[in-house]
């Protein structure tokens, strides 16, 4: 029988965090999903478990719930960290890991529109992220994981999903979509090489050769080592709250016909494939710069959306865009002066503009903004944007600074 409560846990110094990580139990897991487990969730989580009164609030915990503190102020600070990813945390388990992986709610959703209608099987459940976007959407839908304590979590986070525990490399369905989401960290490092993901991407790949298949990966693999593994489908890479999130590699029944590289940008509800125009021309700069999405970058997708939108390239080689007229929604910077790039220069251009607050974007140069930043010693009001480019190739390559004011 698994231990519970403080004998269940082990204490451990996260390296990357610098802090300590409890490692539940599957009675852990049963107990806080008891009445008694409820209603003591209840009682510490008004309590602040931060700052000056986290040693004496974990003081009030242990001496009312004795072994069980641990694992209570574990989860109630893990769903208020998770309310940056889900809509509605307060219900969760989650261990400090699993959160770190989860798909955030937006993403998950997105996904799951796509498969809407279909037999799913999520082989790498985890905590249950994707089960509840997928619940109310999907035909059917099973999920499994091998990892007994985060089965037990998604069976209380996706109430009513048909739960088993199984490796996601011996399938236990057929003629359903599977997804998989890889364990991209160990011991809260992060794992770079796919094929050092659990499961092994190229072992997934392999085994799912002659499935419908929907794998999410680091934002930042390698596209080239996918084809060395024999993907032939889809990459979509997308992007929420200004960042890049992930990119899921979709097989080839799962996507529009000619469709390679996909990027799906949830703030403004846009998506670009490469099946899309990519007439775009290479100008000077207009009125607008546009720095385009990371997802847009990500996916080899510049000249797509330039085409979109009417704008067009700095420089063949750089993601700085320019325009007459800005996209709807989109952030841009109005250029009011145009300059080589040498420090010297740049500083008296922007103290004569009274700039005191300066945001520095660079593409194609090695320059370190926040270094840059402190060594302009700006004393003015203005707040500016300055972006940094080299344009042109070869030796007739130039360093540029265009001084600009922000759309927003």
């Amino acid at each position: 029988m698994a231990p519970s409560g403080a004998q269940g846990l082990v204490l451990q110094r996260d390296g990357h965090r610098g802090q300590a990580v409890v490692e539940f139990t599957t009675a852990d897991v049963a107990y806080l999903r008891s009445d008694a487990g409820r209603q003591a969730l209840s009682e510490v989580s008004p309590m602040s478990l931060s700052g000056a009164a986290l040693v004496s609030d974990i003081a009030s915990v242990r001496g009312q719930f004795g072994d069980r503190a641990a694992v209570l102020v574990e989860t109630v600070q893990l769903r208020r960290r998770a309310q940056a990813k889900f809509t509605d945390p307060g219900h969760w388990l989650l261990t400090d890991e699993a959160l770190q992986q989860a798909t955030a709610a937006p993403v998950a959703v997105h996904r799951a529109r796509r498969l809407a209608g279909r037999r799913v099987h999520d082989a790498t459940c985890s905590i249950g992220s994707e089960l509840v976007a997928l619940r109310d959407r999907a035909a059917q839908l099973v999920g499994s994981d091998l990892d007994p304590v985060r089965l037990a979590m998604a069976a209380n986070n996706a109430d009513g999903v048909d739960l088993c525990r199984a490796d996601a490399l011996a399938p236990v369905t057929r003629d359903t979509v599977v997804i998989i989401d890889p364990a991209r960290r160990s011991g809260g490092r992060r794992r770079f090489d796919p094929r050092a993901y659990t499961p092994a991407l190229d072992a997934v790949l392999d085994v799912y050769r002659d499935r419908e298949l929907a794998v999410k990966c680091a934002p930042g693999i390698d596209f080239d080592e996918l084809a060395k593994m024999g993907f032939a489908g889809e990459i979509e890479v997308t992007s929420v709250g200004g960042s890049v999130r992930e990119a899921c590699l979709w097989s080839p029944g799962l996507t529009d016909p000619g469709v390679r590289r996909r990027a799906s940008m949830l703030d403004t509800d846009e998506v670009l494939t490469d099946a899309d125009p990519d007439d775009c021309p290479v100008a000077p700069a207009g009125r607008w710069i546009v720095d385009p999405d990371g997802a847009v970058v990500r996916a080899g997708l510049v000249r797509h959306y330039a085409a979109r939108h009417g704008l067009w390239q700095l420089d063949p080689d750089i993601a700085y865009l320019s325009g007459a007229e800005l996209p709807t929604g989109v952030r841009g910077f109005e250029v009011l002066e145009q300059l080589p790039f040498q420090e010297r220069r740049l500083r008296a251009a922007l103290t004569a503009r009274s700039v005191g607050a300066l945001e520095v974007l660079v593409r194609g140069l090695d320059v370190d903004p926040d270094a840059l930043r402190a060594r302009m010693k700006l004393r003015g009001t203005e707040r500016l944007t300055v972006v940094l480019a080299r344009l042109g190739s070869g030796a007739a390559s130039r360093a540029t600074a265009f001084i600009c004011r922000p759309s927003r």
